[in-house]
């Protein structure tokens, strides 16, 4: 139990460590855009890759930005070896840490809360995504706290599929009435569901085509449901052969007695 115990325990304060280590680089690299970290261990130690809408505000002049971040992580946090690299976002719009933190921004900067969940929702679903869900929760509009929700295409809440195919990001607006938690979550463009299936053709897949079925003429008795094959067979075989009348032969022989009756008669009177 003990080594067991201590195998959790392990993975428990791996992930832990990774998450400070993200609220760490989310806090310095806000201003760039932050999109997002993934961890990969390799046998040289864990490389860390940060994903940033603005690279160059995240390096710095020579470097020095960079660098400083990584010895932060070096003498701080308890990762074997880090090594730090910066990755640009293809589509900040499709990136929900980038849209969370947008919208947060937003609201803090006096944006009544409709207007900024609409704006992110329409922003995100023209970029291209399948589905989108935007929730605010906090002192909105006054001292009561309060959730209103902004949604759009297909989502997944939860189950294997959400979390293969649902990107989520959060951010916290900071105001005068109080904290509001901005949430977003977008599902990827392009994403095939389990449910979506195609069917494609015979010769798509490299099989021969079906045999023609065939056509009853409309002359032609329908066949009833009680024959089987068999009698149909012999029924259409029996239609073909057409009988032909016997021809018989008349016998000849009283007649030819009889003449031979005759002829003596006559030789006899004679």
């Amino acid at each position: 139990m003990a080594s067991k115990k201590s195998t959790i325990r392990k993975f428990i304060d791996r992930n832990v460590e990774r998450q400070l280590v993200r609220e760490y680089l989310l806090k310095e690299t806000s201003r760039a855009g932050f999109g997002g970290l993934d961890f990969q261990r390799t046998p040289e130690g864990t490389k860390v890759t940060l994903h940033a809408e603005r690279v160059g505000m995240v390096i710095g002049r020579k470097g020095k930005i960079i660098n400083g971040l990584q010895k932060h992580l070096q003498n701080e946090f308890n990762l074997e070896n880090p090594r730090l690299e910066v990755a640009e976002i293809e589509d900040p719009t499709l990136n929900a840490q980038v849209m969370a933190s947008k919208l947060a921004s937003a609201l803090e900067r006096g944006w009544y809360f409709r207007r900024a969940g609409h704006s992110t929702l329409t922003n995100i679903m023209d970029a291209g995504a399948k589905g989108c869900l935007v929730v605010t929760s906090g002192k909105l509009t006054g001292s009561r706290n309060r959730t209103q929700k902004f949604q759009a295409g297909h989502i997944k809440y939860c189950g294997d599929t959400a979390l293969q195919f649902m990107d989520i990001g959060f951010a916290v607006c900071t105001k005068k009435l109080g904290t509001i938690g901005c949430t977003v979550a977008i599902m990827r463009a392009g994403t095939k569901l389990p449910h979506e299936i195609m069917i494609k053709d015979r010769h798509e897949v490299g099989l021969p085509p079906l045999s023609s079925v065939s056509i009853i003429a409309e002359d032609s008795d329908p066949i009833p449901e009680e024959l089987t094959s068999e009698d149909v067979t012999e029924e259409a075989s029996g239609e073909d052969i057409v009988e032909e009348p016997v021809a018989v032969e008349e016998s000849t022989d009283e007649p030819a007695v009889e003449e031979s009756d005759e002829n003596q008669d006559e030789e006899v009177t004679e």
